[in-house]
């Protein structure tokens, strides 16, 4: 392990060192290739010895419909905020590091389970291993939604610190996937084409990444002006985007003008845990960025259901992901839909399997006889 450590401290002070411009971007590419690499076998534990990269306390079972994750350092009201919003009791203290393992809590909200995670507090170098900050990280990528949880008091450098241990995980805060299209091939080189004017990547430095996974022969086409760190993020493949709401906590402590200009920012919802304020401001951004979708039932010759709704992600919404939600053989005995809301032309809406749901239509499946 120290090897690793030693060897991505080193890259990193080198990187640090050299000049950006466009004689040394072919240099910097393939350090970035290289430290990529080097984080990768650093989160992938060794098979040898017990343990495992849970650990104790971070195996929690998925539930509900969807999870966010609390992350940020100690001591910034992580575990008062999931007291306040689930009921769920996490160890609350004032002073640093008071809650060591990984405590679910559930909100119910509009219909939906959503599973809260109150991760132990982040330290500076926690992507590297220090810590217990692999597990939280590692538990931070099964999440819908990451909290970063900030002080009002400091927000600024503690968001950048956390940002940047996520970023050394392959988590990727309110961004999307890189807009280039990389395909290996058996034969012909690296052929590398661009529909823009691009600034940031060239042949040679294209070249020098993929050597450095050892692919030789591929297709790139880039559709924007991408950097170094997106080609090595479509060639890792391992990369989570996820959307990401920075909480400052703790607005009782601070200045009226100060908290406009926080509120002006994006992304970011100001709240006091200790005090409630704004926690109902807080769901509603929670509710916004999951995306999810909510489906009432109407059994046939009966009233919809409007209590206990179907709820559905945004990017699998079709008719027969609401079928597999209610049961897995549903799909099988399927004949049509009947559909009402917005998604339909008119009401009721005959439809088949690949039908797009909208949030609050109510579907009535018919079955084959």
């Amino acid at each position: 392990m120290a090897t690793v450590m030693q060897k991505i401290k080193d890259i990193e002070d080198e990187m640090a060192r050299t000049q950006k411009n466009k004689a040394t971007a072919h240099h910097l590419g393939l350090l970035k290739a290289k430290l990529a690499k080097l984080r990768r076998e650093l989160l992938t534990p060794t098979s040898k010895g017990g343990g495992g990269a849970g650990g104790e306390g971070f195996d929690v079972t998925k539930s509900g419909d969807s999870r966010v994750g609390l992350v940020g350092f100690p001591s910034v009201g992580k575990s008062t905020l999931l007291n306040k919003l689930t009921g769920t009791f996490s160890e609350v203290a004032s002073y640093e590091f008071t809650t060591l393992t990984c405590i679910p809590g559930v909100i119910t909200y509009r219909g939906a389970k959503i599973q809260l995670l109150d991760l132990p507090g982040i330290i500076e170098g926690a992507k590297d291993g220090k810590g217990r900050g692999r597990q939280v990280i590692s538990t931070a990528r099964t999440c819908n939604c990451i909290l970063i949880v900030l002080d009002a008091i400091k927000p600024i450098t503690h968001k950048r610190l956390i940002e940047k241990e996520l970023e050394g995980f392959g988590i990727r805060l309110n961004k999307q996937p890189p807009n280039l299209t990389f395909r290996k091939k058996d034969k012909g080189g690296i052929n590398f084409t661009s529909t823009v004017t691009n600034t940031n990547l060239d042949l040679d430095t294209v070249k020098a990444i993929c050597s450095e996974y050892r692919i030789h022969n591929a297709d790139i086409t880039l559709r924007y002006d991408a950097t170094a760190d997106d080609l090595i993020d479509v060639i890792e493949g391992s990369r989570i985007y996820m959307p990401c709401i920075y909480v400052i906590n703790k607005i009782d402590q601070i200045t009226l003008e100060e908290l406009e200009i926080l509120d002006k920012l994006p992304h970011y919802c100001p709240v006091s845990a200790h005090l409630e304020w704004n926690l109902d401001g807080l769901l509603e951004k929670i509710w916004e960025y999951l995306n999810l979708t909510r489906i009432y039932t109407k059994p046939k010759g009966m009233n919809p259901d409007y209590e206990d709704p179907v709820i559905l992600s945004s990017k699998k919404r079709t008719v027969e992901d609401f079928c597999e939600r209610i049961h897995k053989d549903m799909v099988k005995q399927f004949k049509y839909a009947l559909v009402w809301g917005s998604s339909a032309k008119h009401k009721p809406q005959r439809v088949g399997k690949e039908h797009e749901l909208e949030d609050e239509d109510v579907v009535q499946i018919i079955k084959k006889v």
